[in-house]
């Protein structure tokens, strides 16, 4: 029997069983997220576009920690930075002025960023956006739309229906060990529907917080949908949140907002803030920030030295290198690339969503065939080096010759999935069907 090319990787997963509940600490990073036992599971080191695993393999990286790598793998700018910085300490005693160094770019950069708290991650910022809305409104209740972490605030709306399937809203996930007392404190709301909106504020008429929800994903919002839910949420007196963990830094060093026009009175950032080093922050109005200072809303690492630096020099590097126009350049020359392969193998597939998330969707008879063939295609991807799952997420560091190769793959790789579709799929999908570790509810 032939070894596997990711041999090691599988055997650490298996070690990982006995040690790790759930095996990784993030869902998305499970094996069953990618084309497993094909993908690798495990990263010995990274640089720049590319990371090898613990057998040896190189590959482009198309998926970066989930967009958390925005530069490039070990980007030498920040890290030149962040070594600097543990020479002189990475916590301390007091107070360090990187706190306020920070806060001026962040309010320089963001919109809506007049005042500004510190998290280390999405799912914190999250819950302290949550916090502060709450403090400063008064009021309990919690609209959402979107991924928003994994804290009980938002997990307690697994208790509830999903507005438009009557299951879950987390499609795979349920809310054990969240209070069923916090059911029906966060609602959700489906995305592009403002009667719906307007429906769950009225019933909910005094009680609402805030509005939160994730700005975008890979395709922009509907013209004025933004703007209209901001109108509706101050019509009811709650306070309008973007989550921005995801879609903020590649449009724009300000986010989606900046790109789109739309000042939200709180937002939040983290992942690709820091390229990699732990880090998130909570902006937003002074009027809606400002309570919080009587707020109970606080953590000692938040102002961990090490995270502040590596955002700094993260977002002047994306300054400094005209990240905007750069990742258009990257992203539009991507998305020809991959419609010429489509073209070239005469597939029925199609590249949608904007230039920072290009995403393959390949036409299937039956929806039930969707997951299996994306599957096929991560497989065979893979196994010509290139690391993605059906939609790509550059970094700065990704070349025109690291196009060139993802290209020539996707050929390839579209080639055997026309095969797959015309019924030979059993025979060529070697890896377990790829599963969803949550589902938006957001495009």
């Amino acid at each position: 029997m032939t070894q596997s090319k990711v041999q090691r990787s599988l055997e650490l997963y298996q070690k990982a069983d006995r040690l790790i509940p759930g095996r990784t600490q993030l869902i998305s990073r499970r094996a069953s997220s990618f084309a497993h036992p094909i993908s690798p599971i495990y990263t010995a080191h990274a640089k720049g576009s590319r990371f090898t695993d613990v057998d040896g393999n190189e590959y482009i990286d198309w998926v970066n920690a989930v967009t958390a790598i925005i530069l490039g793998h070990a980007d030498d700018a920040v890290d030149t930075a962040v070594k600097a910085q543990i020479d002189k300490g990475s916590l301390y005693s007091l107070n360090s002025p990187l706190e306020i160094e920070l806060a001026e770019i962040l309010v320089d950069t963001i919109p809506c960023a007049e005042m500004v708290r510190y998290t280390k991650g999405g799912g914190e910022a999250c819950a302290v956006a949550v916090r502060i809305a709450r403090g400063t409104t008064g009021k309990d209740k919690i609209l959402f739309s979107g991924y928003h972490g994994w804290h009980d605030w938002y997990q307690s709306a697994n208790f509830l229906a999903d507005p438009e399937t009557d299951e879950f809203p987390f499609a795979g996930i349920e809310p054990i060990g969240v209070p069923r007392v916090l059911a029906g404190t966060a609602l959700p709301f489906t995305y592009g529907d403002l009667d719906g909106l307007e429906a769950l504020l009225r019933e909910n008429q005094g009680e609402v917080a805030a509005v939160m929800m994730e700005p975008m994903r890979s395709e922009p919002p509907a013209p004025g949908y933004l703007e209209a839910v901001k109108a509706l949420s101050h019509a009811h007196d709650a306070l309008f949140i973007l989550d921005e963990v995801s879609s903020g830094w590649r449009l724009s060093p300000g986010g989606a907002q900046d790109w789109l026009g739309v000042t939200p009175d709180i937002s939040t950032f983290a992942k690709s803030m820091s390229n990699g080093y732990p880090m998130g922050c909570v902006v937003g109005s002074r009027a809606a920030m400002e309570p919080a200072g009587r707020m109970f809303v606080s953590s000692s690492y938040w102002s961990e030295a090490v995270g502040l630096a590596a955002a700094m020099a993260t977002i002047t590097e994306l300054n400094r290198r005209n990240s905007a126009a750069r990742f258009k350049e990257i992203g539009e020359k991507l998305r020809t690339a991959l419609q010429d392969a489509i073209a070239s193998v005469g597939i029925a597939a199609a590249v949608t969503g904007v230039h920072t998330m290009p995403t393959l969707a390949i036409d299937v008879p039956d929806p039930a065939l969707k997951k299996p063939i994306d599957t096929l295609f991560m497989q065979e991807m893979i196994k010509r080096g290139v690391f993605c799952a059906t939609a790509f997420s550059a970094t700065l560091a990704h070349t025109d010759a690291d196009i060139a190769i993802t290209a020539t793959a996707a050929a390839e790789s579209l080639e055997i999935v026309k095969r797959g579709l015309t019924g030979e799929l059993d025979e060529l999908l070697e890896a377990e069907t790829k599963r969803e570790p949550f589902r938006r509810l957001v495009r």
